[in-house]
């Protein structure tokens, strides 16, 4: 009998059912796996990287939200200031009232009846900016803290309530070319606001918020009383009241002589302190978007010109400790004087004979100046210029300062033209602020201080902190400048211009009328005019200039239009307390 064989067994139904159950486990498990190592990635090994992203966006308006210091005059008038405000988010799908079950919502109609009385705005119109819009609404901003507290307490869920600062200038354009302004980023863009950022921010803070993903703003435990700024502001040397007054005089020469620009300066010749800083055109800083930006920059400390005969006293004083004059000199001024192929003249061609020294600024001669300044050896002369420090730029906290222009050494000994027409202030440029310090060393007995306007931070509870000593370099030796001040007193009086209204204060002054060179040559219908003064004459204690830059009319000279401008300043000084002595013009 044979053996039989045995047939291959099929798999029965519950098998297969076995295997297949087991194929479809893994394959639910390779997705659960991904998920573990996508979570064990994200979690373990870009962690920290992903957190640090959530809290950079979660976080943008952190910036706009903190706080800068005020900055004050000389007597604590605020010139900026951040001023806190309030903006009002929206987010329709979250509105409920106090009280009401999970999950019910309000209708913009319900929350429009209970918010429009607070906001003062028509139920309608509240309705209508609430509705059709699913995410987040910026309803309201630039409201008062006040304001917001009212919106919070009606406890209305999905409305929310952000503070931020709005940076103020209560004085208007009188401060904006010195202080500068914050554009809508709040991010400094001008004058002491932008060269000064560091110091005025040192006491921000900086609230946490929150934004969810599609831009809602998110408070997180935030208190109308959470954002506060330090008792610390930064103190100018300037006076709102003088610098306003500055403004008013040089605005009305601006306006009756149709000019391109002015400015107004007084600092006191002992510290540097400027205690007025006035120009135009100007802006307001809370409008900055309606300026040209060109009136930005305050070109009384970053443009050049040539000061004329403001520039003569300066010659005067490196004559005399030259010996090239003494307090007797004289001078025969013949009404021109021919250098090489050049004959220069006197304005209006005017002859003055044998004049003093005091009468040559009394009738501001150049063919006096050139007669006196040629006997000095043309390199001795560039050299005692270039100690002046035309060439660099002031030693200044106001941004943007700029240096001189003196034509070099070689270019100055080549031709006697360039020694001649710098002895009555042409072919030499600086700024107005470099003159004023030049005048400041006149007045205060040689010593070149440094022009500033901030005295530094202040405490309300404490002192001002100066950021910097006072630094001083002797330019010139004491008796001449005495010598030279009083000249310009006698000259002053020689040729007192009477100001309407204005009993005139007694001051050792300069005027100065310098033509414009436009492509290469001098337009004599295009001037700068300009005064300087040093006051009290005796012991002079500030130097105040004015300028009015191309004048139009006739009879455009420095003692029409720009002394008129300095005398309402001094007008001004001598009616503030304890700057300037009383005088009695009567006597």
């Amino acid at each position: 009998m044979g053996r039989s064989r045995r047939q291959p067994q099929r798999p029965g139904p519950a098998s297969s059912m076995q295997m297949r159950l087991v194929l479809l486990f893994f394959l639910l498990l390779l997705p659960l796996l991904g998920l573990a190592g996508r979570l064990f990635w994200l979690q373990l090994v870009q962690g920290d990287v992903l957190a640090r992203q959530a809290r950079s966006r979660q976080r943008p308006s952190a910036n706009s939200l903190s706080i800068r210091r005020p900055i004050v005059d000389r007597q604590g008038e605020v010139l900026a200031w951040d001023e806190m405000r309030v903006r009002i988010w929206a987010h329709p799908v979250y509105f409920q009232f106090p009280g009401d079950r999970d999950g019910q919502k309000r209708s913009a109609a319900e929350v429009s009846q209970r918010l429009a009385p607070v906001l003062n705005l028509p139920v309608a119109e509240l309705e209508q900016r609430l509705s059709g819009q699913a995410g987040s609404i910026r309803l309201m901003e630039h409201l008062s803290v006040k304001k917001g507290e009212l919106v919070k307490a009606l406890g209305i869920s999905g409305l929310d309530v952000e503070v931020y600062p709005q940076r103020r200038y209560p004085q208007g354009e009188l401060f904006a070319n010195v202080v500068g302004f914050l554009n809508l980023e709040r991010q400094p863009q001008a004058g002491l606001e932008s060269s000064l950022n560091d110091q005025l921010r040192q006491g921000e803070r900086n609230p946490w918020l929150l934004r969810s993903g599609h831009g809602a703003v998110l408070p997180v435990n935030l208190s109308m009383g959470d954002i506060r700024q330090d008792t610390v502001q930064l103190q100018l040397s300037l006076d709102t009241r003088l610098q306003r007054a500055a403004h008013a005089a040089l605005s009305v020469a601006m306006e009756q002589w149709k000019a391109a620009r002015g400015a107004v300066m007084v600092m006191d010749v002992h510290n540097g302190e400027l205690l007025a800083l006035a120009s135009q055109p100007g802006y307001d800083p809370s409008r900055f978007w309606q300026a040209s930006p060109r009136h930005f920059r305050e070109w009384s400390v970053e443009d050049l010109y040539e000061p004329g005969s403001t520039f003569k006293p300066i010659n005067l004083v490196i004559a005399l400790e030259e010996g090239l004059i003494d307090e007797n000199s004289t001078v025969n001024d013949t009404g021109s004087v021919v250098v090489e192929s050049w004959t220069l003249h006197n304005n209006q061609d005017k002859i003055h004979g044998v004049i003093t020294m005091p009468q040559v600024l009394q009738v501001s001669s150049n063919v006096g100046m050139v007669e006196i300044m040629l006997q000095l050896s043309r390199q001795r002369y560039w050299q005692r210029l270039h100690n002046l420090g035309i060439q660099q730029a002031p030693d200044t906290d106001l941004p943007g300062a700029t240096a001189g222009q003196l034509k070099s050494p070689q270019i100055f000994r080549s031709n006697p033209i360039h020694a001649a027409t710098a002895s009555f202030g042409q072919g030499i440029a600086v700024t107005p602020l470099k003159l004023l310090q030049l005048h400041a060393a006149l007045a205060n007995g040689g010593w070149l201080v440094r022009p500033h306007v901030v005295q530094g931070l202040r405490n309300v509870d404490t002192t001002v902190t100066t950021t910097r000593p006072p630094q001083r370099k002797r330019i010139f030796q004491e008796a001449s400048t005495a010598t030279v001040r009083n000249w310009m007193d006698v000259a002053t009086t020689l040729s007192h211009v009477p100001v309407a209204g204005i009993p005139p204060y007694p001051a050792a002054g300069k005027t100065g009328t310098s033509q414009k060179a436009r492509q290469g040559s001098y337009e004599p219908e295009v001037v700068t005019t300009s005064f300087v003064a040093h006051l009290p004459t005796d012991h002079p204690r500030f130097v105040v200039l004015a300028l009015v830059d191309e004048p139009r009319g006739e009879e455009t000279y420095g003692a029409t239009v720009a002394l008129p401008v300095a005398y309402r300043v001094i007008e001004s000084m001598a009616a503030l307390d304890n700057l300037l002595p009383v005088h009695d013009a009567a006597g």
